[in-house]
């Protein structure tokens, strides 16, 4: 009876990696994540964050653990959903993906995808090309996590990525997260309609 009452707990424990490089505003999408599901979804939630060395450039992650109980250990263990916007993060952190976890990249930047089973959008690209800059690549993909996987509402994430978003870049960054939530969508069909 206490085994079962101990797998039931790490069932209630969710894992999601966001990483990439230094710049690309990883630890805000962290925060955004967090703050989403814990103040407007009501769950439990811890975010930790790690980066290199280097502010720019060098590795960077955020960590968000989710729970429908206590958070007793706030660091991950095996990730849920892992998104990698560089190929060094798909290298370094796929070996930290469940079995079944959802592994999510930029489909430009990472071009070694070590399995078959992902997720690939082009989230660099669509953020230059579609909104006019590149730092709300982060808001997209956000936008994108929360479609492909249910783990945090449109509406909560929504108001948290307004609520931070810096003055007078309102309209990009819901525009971002519109353009994440449409282009998941879409992916979704094409994998289901691939079988």
């Amino acid at each position: 009876m206490k085994a079962a009452a101990e797998q039931k707990k790490k069932e209630d424990r969710y894992e999601i990696r966001l990483s990439g490089s230094g710049g690309q505003g990883l630890i805000l999408a962290g925060v955004m994540l967090a703050e989403a599901i814990g103040v407007g979804d009501g769950k439990n939630v811890v975010q930790t964050q790690s980066y290199g060395p280097e502010a720019r450039g060098g590795a960077s992650r955020s960590d968000v653990v989710i729970a429908e109980g206590e958070i007793y250990y706030p660091k991950t263990m095996k990730l849920d959903i892992l998104l990698a916007l560089t190929q060094e993060a798909c290298d370094k952190y796929y070996p930290d993906l469940k079995e079944n976890g959802i592994l999510v990249v930029d489909s430009t930047m990472v071009t070694q995808v070590p399995t078959k089973k992902y997720y690939g959008l082009p989230f660099v690209r669509l953020a230059r090309e579609e909104i006019g800059h590149v730092m709300v690549a982060n808001v997209i993909a956000l936008g994108a996590i929360a479609e492909l996987t249910g783990i945090v509402t449109h509406d909560s994430l929504k108001e948290v990525v307004l609520g931070r978003a810096p003055r007078g870049t309102e309209e990009k960054n819901q525009k971002a997260l519109e353009l994440g939530f449409s282009a998941a969508r879409k992916l979704k069909k094409e994998v289901k309609s691939r079988g």
